[in-house]
């Protein structure tokens, strides 16, 4: 094969040659080039959102839970109150980095098969005033359940409480827009459907609270305050910048906005959903979420009940021809994750599907069902 395994994972994902190309260059961090740079793709996000009046946005290096992490430290005061809406992974591990800082954190869980309930949010927020912000995962990947974000900002704007979002998963594919939907913090990264490279997170934060979370974080590093008041005055990170994955983010950017913005890229992991659903069904595998909760960004397969399936042996298969998946996040139920993001098509979506009938086949199963 002369082509690299294609990642059907929710990040790192498959990336343009275009976008590989763009890290062959060496970058100076404090050369003016790259402070432009960095400047074009802080303006190209906020873009993305809507959200050039109303936030600025902040860069940080390292993964999307650094970026998570520092959002909490920078936003929730040390005396502050977390309430976590947890229906998955990625809920609990907001819950986990918050209070292994320090902030008084409250779960709220629900299943994992569906997304949070606006009206027990709203019921927990009139029983405890103490609670002064809310943590919400826009699309939980453990699973690809998507999150009812517009009705959960609004019942935290009417209630007088901050939201942190975590859109790692949805930013640029899902619709945001900024002008309708309130937030503190957003948090999102280079990796996943803007289709750069792992390796730099980027937070939202509405200015009318910057002033106030000065001083705020227990961590130099992941200081957003900190971090943004340096580059508003010096146009440079504090710390040395990941220069390639800024590199890689700016030429992502270019064909994000080439290929039709926002729109065009739900367009295109549709019909990669749609191709991968169908497919997947015609060989007997079932979905672990009910169809309508089903999302366009990862879906969570059953696995099979067959003793002769294996998930390594699984994995092997379809690495062995062109594929990569991703294992099951949960714990009661055994599973397996196939995304739909990345510069993929409907083509290699199909593609991938037979690549499971022929790794099936190769176990001795006919169908998965």
């Amino acid at each position: 094969m002369d082509r690299d395994n294609i990642l059907l994972t929710p990040g790192p994902l498959t990336t343009s040659l275009r976008t590989k190309l763009a890290m062959l260059k060496d970058w100076g961090s404090w050369d003016a080039d790259f402070n432009a740079l960095t400047a074009r793709v802080r303006r190209g996000l906020l873009d993305i959102l809507h959200a050039g009046d109303s936030h600025v946005v902040v860069p940080l290096q390292g993964s999307g839970t650094f970026s998570v992490e520092a959002a909490v430290a920078t936003v929730v005061p040390r005396d502050g109150h977390l309430l976590v809406l947890d229906n998955g992974a990625y809920c609990k591990r907001m819950a986990k980095l918050a209070t292994l800082m320090g902030r008084r954190t409250t779960v709220l869980s629900f299943a994992e098969d569906g997304p949070v309930d606006p009206a027990l949010l709203a019921q927990r927020l009139a029983e405890d005033p103490s609670i002064t912000h809310v943590g919400l995962i826009h699309c939980e990947t453990g699973t690809g359940v998507v999150n009812p974000l517009a009705e959960v900002a609004a019942i935290c704007e009417a209630a007088g409480r901050g939201l942190i979002v975590d859109a790692m998963s949805s930013f640029a594919a899902l619709p945001i827009d900024a002008r309708t939907v309130r937030f503190d913090a957003l948090v999102a990264a280079s990796g996943k459907c803007l289709e750069g490279v792992p390796g730099m997170g980027f937070v939202f934060l509405r200015r009318s609270i910057l002033d106030g979370c000065a001083g705020r974080s227990h961590s130099l590093a992941m200081d957003l305050h900190d971090q943004h008041h340096y580059m508003e005055r010096t146009g440079q990170w504090r710390f040395t910048p990941p220069t390639h994955v800024v590199a890689a983010l700016a030429c992502a950017l270019d064909q994000y906005e080439e290929e039709g913005g926002q729109p065009a890229r739900l367009a295109r992991y549709t019909a990669n959903f749609d191709t991968l659903v169908a497919g997947m069904a015609a060989l007997g595998f079932g979905t672990f979420l009910a169809p309508e909760y089903l999302s366009p960004i990862i879906v969570t397969f059953l696995a099979p009940a067959d003793a002769r399936y294996d998930f390594k042996a699984f994995y092997a298969g379809a690495k062995a021809h062109g594929f990569m998946l991703y294992p099951g996040k949960l714990t009661e139920v055994e599973t397996f994750r196939v995304g739909c993001i990345g510069a993929i098509g409907p083509k290699e979506m199909q593609q991938a599907v037979d690549a499971v009938a022929h790794t099936l086949a190769g176990m001795g199963l006919s169908r998965a069902d």
